[in-house]
C-alpha cells in the first residue's frame, strides 16, 4: 500500500513542523517554499562580513513545543537558556534595576524582584504585585477577555501611567508586539499566567547561540531530508482550488496532487490563496492586520553593552542583545536592538535613526560615549506579527477547514498563544495531527494520489 501524500505550502517554523509531523506519521511529504530559504520570519544573511539575523527572537523555558522542535532537528545544543530569569533594566542616570526570579516557589518567585524594582515608587510596586496576581488569575480562554484591552483594565485597578510605561509595557510590548493600551487582555493574561506566574522557571529566557540559518534552516532541512521529505525552494503556489470536494494546489502552473494540503503561509497570503469553499473568513484574516518590528544593528569598536541582554526604560531603546559571537565579529561589539510595535520608526532614514538612538546609547552606557560606531544599519519586518488587539481571536481559525484534506498552520491560527515561535510550532503540530487523523479516516484522499 502506498503512503498518503501531503503537500505543505510554506517553509516557516509552522510549515517545517507540519512537514516533520506528517513525515513522522508515515506520510510522503513535499514542502514547497516560494523563497530560496527556509525559516519564514526567522532568517539570516551576511552584511559587511557579519552573519546577521533579521531580528532578535527569544523564547522562554515554558515554550516546550519550540524546545522540542529544536531537539527534533538536532539544534537544541545551539541554543542557550538562562539558568534563571535575570534581566537588567537600565534608565538614563539611574542604577540598574533587575527582573529576576528567586528560589521561592511560584507565584512568589518574582515577588522580591518586583518589590525591589526601584523605577517605581513603593506604592506602585505593591499595587503592581497585587495586579499581577489578579491578571494571573484570569482565564486566557475566556473570549470575553479578548474583547478588552490590557491598558484600561490596568488603570481600573489603580495602575499609574508610570507603572504601565516602565513595568507593564516592559513585559507586554516584546511578547505581544503592542503597548499595553492596545493589547488584548486575554493574550496578556496568557503571557503572565503561563510565562511569568506558572512554573517558577517558566520565564527563563532562551536564544540562539548561532545565526538562524544555523539554528533553524540548516538543521530542519537535514532533518526533513532524513525522513524523506522533498523540499522545493523558489516554488510559488499561486492558488488553491477545490475539485470533487478536495483541495488542489497550483504551483508555478503545475497541478500538484496530494491526499492532504497544509497551508502554512502568513495570514494575509492565506486569505489570498484559500478557496471560498474553505469556510474560513478570509476578510477576517485580512482584518488581523500586521504590526512591524524594527531592528537596529550597531557595531561598536569596543564593548558597550555590559550584559548579554539589557532592557531600557525612559529611553527610545527597548531590548538590546550582544550578538558579537554569533555574528563572527572578532573585535568590538555587535549589538542588536529590537523595537517592538515599531511603526513610528518604519520609513525613517538611517541618518535619522542614528540621530535618535546613538545619543540614547550614550545616555545609558558610559562606554558608548567613548566608542566609535563602525556599522549602523536597520532591518524592518513590516508584517512581523498580526495585530494582537482586542477582538482578534474571532478571526483566528482552527487547523481544519471545511474542505476535507485542507488544513491551516501559522502563528495566526487559534493556538491559544500569541504570535511567537512557540505559537508557530504549535500550529504546525496541530495541522499535522489533523491531517494525519483525516488520512486515517479516509478524508481528503485524491484519486490521483490514491
Amino acid at each position: 500500500m502506498s503512503r498518503p501524500r501531503v503537500l505543505v505550502v510554506g517553509g516557516g517554523l509552522a510549515g517545517l513542523q507540519a512537514a516533520l509531523g506528517c513525515a513522522d506519521g508515515g506520510a510522503e511529504v513535499t514542502l514547497v517554499e516560494s523563497r530560496a530559504r527556509l525559516g519564514g520570519a526567522t532568517w539570516s544573511t551576511h552584511m559587511n562580513g557579519l552573519a546577521v539575523d533579521n531580528g532578535q527572537h527569544v523564547f522562554l523555558r515554558c515554550c516546550d513545543r519550540y524546545v522540542a522542535f529544536l531537539e527534533r532537528v538536532g539544534a537544541l545544543e545551539l541554543a542557550t537558556i538562562q539558568p534563571r530569569l535575570e534581566v537588567p533594566v537600565v534608565a538614563p542616570g539611574q542604577p540598574t534595576a533587575w527582573i529576576r526570579r528567586s528560589p521561592l516557589p511560584s507565584p512568589a518567585h518574582l515577588a522580591p524582584s518586583l518589590l525591589g524594582f526601584h523605577p517605581l515608587s513603593w506604592p506602585e510596586r505593591l499595587r503592581a504585585a497585587l495586579t499581577a496576581r489578579k491578571l494571573g488569575a484570569l482565564d486566557p480562554d475566556d473570549r470575553a477577555l479578548d474583547e478588552l484591552a490590557l491598558g484600561p483594565w490596568l488603570e481600573e485597578r489603580g495602575e499609574s501611567s508610570r507603572a504601565i510605561d516602565v513595568f507593564w509595557d516592559l513585559l507586554v510590548r516584546p511578547t505581544l508586539n503592542l503597548p499595553a493600551h492596545e493589547a488584548s487582555l486575554a493574550l496578556a493574561a496568557k503571557v503572565f499566567r503561563t510565562g511569568l506566574l506558572g512554573r517558577s522557571d517558566a520565564a527563563d529566557i532562551g536564544w540562539g547561540r548561532v545565526p538562524f540559518a544555523d539554528l533553524h534552516e540548516g538543521p530542519a532541512a537535514e532533518a526533513l531530508e532524513k525522513v524523506g521529505v522533498t523540499i522545493r525552494r523558489r516554488a510559488e503556489v499561486t492558488h488553491l482550488s477545490v475539485e470533487d470536494g478536495k483541495p488542489v494546489a497550483w504551483c508555478d502552473g503545475e497541478r500538484l496532487a496530494a491526499d492532504a494540503v497544509v497551508l502554512a503561509v502568513p495570514h494575509a497570503r492565506a486569505a489570498d490563496l484559500l478557496p471560498a469553499e474553505s469556510g474560513v473568513d478570509r476578510d477576517g484574516l485580512r482584518a488581523l492586520g500586521a504590526t512591524p518590528i524594527v531592528n537596529l544593528h550597531v557595531v561598536f569598536d569596543r564593548a558597550v553593552l555590559p550584559h548579554e541582554l539589557v532592557c531600557a526604560i525612559d529611553s527610545p531603546l527597548q531590548w538590546m542583545f550582544d550578538r558579537t559571537g554569533p555574528a563572527g565579529l572578532d573585535e568590538g561589539q555587535y549589538v542588536t536592538v529590537s523595537l517592538s510595535a515599531g511603526a513610528s520608526f518604519v520609513g525613517r532614514s538611517r541618518e535619522d535613526l542614528r540621530a535618535v538612538f546613538l545619543p540614547a546609547f550614550e545616555a545609558l552606557f558610559p562606554a558608548a560615549r567613548r566608542a566609535l560606531v563602525r556599522e549602523f544599519f536597520v532591518t524592518v519586518e513590516r508584517d512581523a506579527t498580526f495585530r494582537q488587539t482586542p477582538g482578534t481571536r474571532r478571526y483566528r481559525p482552527q487547523a481544519e477547514t471545511a474542505v476535507p484534506g485542507l488544513y491551516l498552520a501559522g502563528a495566526y491560527t487559534d493556538t491559544g498563544w500569541p504570535a511567537t515561535m512557540e505559537g508557530a510550532v504549535r500550529s504546525g503540530e496541530a495541522a499535522a495531527a489533523a491531517a494525519l487523523a483525516g488520512l486515517r479516516h479516509g478524508r481528503g484522499a485524491s484519486k490521483e494520489a490514491a
